[in-house]
């Protein structure tokens, strides 16, 4: 078996396990509040909005082990036939970008000048602080304010981004691959995978964990205030931003940071806000 045919059957195995969320999402009528069932009526849609979901310090680590659970068990759904196209989908755009970064990442190397000032303001210690103060500022608000809605978006920010984690951090132990700074100047592109540095997580590309977890608080936050019509585009373009920047600042491919967006919404909108 080839090595590239090795890389897409990795991408298989981790984008079915949160690709399939969606589809036992969109399975489940109950759900979510986008597809209602005839029965339900509007207060029980109310509550059942993946924007009303409860959670608290108490309930937090046996949601986390819960959440875990689903996502690790999905394999057994692929092997009964369900969910396939999702799988597929993402997988598919993921294998194509794998396919194009070493097309890509020379333009970033040749106009990584004209990017310092982008990439100073989305510098990889920046970016960690920038997202980690979305939930402590609603944390603290929340407690300020007594309001408990501030604190469990809070809580779910924090849940989704360690959902999110664990799974990146996995596949980066697996894939081992080499960043694109790893590359020195006028090497190939080609064969990064699986000759990472000694550590398994540090030195590892694939997916990106900034990605995954911006994309995670972001996805909370954004379905949590989706009333306020300006929330969701202030926080889907603040992680957007930050995914962009780990690809400009070299530290990443573009497959990286696909894989890691599409793991952190996925997760986030289709496990974590799911009710419970």
């Amino acid at each position: 078996m080839g090595l590239f045919k090795q890389f897409l059957l990795i991408c298989v195995f981790s984008v079915g396990i949160f690709g399939a969320n969606r589809a036992c999402a969109q399975a489940s009528n109950a759900d979510l509040p986008d597809n209602p069932s005839p029965a339900s009526s509007p207060a029980q849609d109310h509550k059942n909005s993946p924007s009303n979901r409860e959670v608290s310090w108490r309930s937090l680590p046996k949601d986390f082990l819960h959440d875990q659970k689903d996502i690790w068990l999905f394999p057994a759904q692929l092997a009964r036939g369900r969910h396939w196209f999702p799988t597929v989908a993402v997988a598919g755009v993921t294998g194509g970008l794998i396919v194009a970064d070493s097309h890509a990442m020379p333009y970033f190397r040749n106009h990584a000048q004209g990017l310092d000032d982008l990439n100073d303001v989305f510098d990889s210690s920046i970016t960690t602080a920038e997202v980690a103060a979305v939930p402590v500022s609603l944390m603290i608000a929340g407690y300020a304010k007594h309001d408990s809605y501030h604190v469990s978006t809070a809580l779910l920010a924090g849940e989704a981004y360690a959902d999110s984690a664990i799974v990146d951090l996995a596949m980066k132990a697996v894939t081992r691959r080499k960043r694109p700074t790893d590359v020195p100047a006028g090497g190939s592109f080609d064969d990064t995978f699986f000759s990472g540095g000694k550590s398994p997580f540090k030195g590892s590309s694939f997916p990106s964990g900034h990605a995954a977890g911006v994309f995670s608080v972001a996805t909370v936050v954004a379905s949590r205030y989706q009333k306020h019509r300006w929330v969701p585009w202030a926080m889907y373009g603040f992680a957007t931003a930050i995914s962009f920047s780990r690809v400009t600042s070299a530290a990443h491919f573009p497959s990286d940071v696909f894989l890691g967006a599409a793991l952190g919404y996925t997760i986030t909108r289709y496990e974590v806000l799911r009710p419970r």
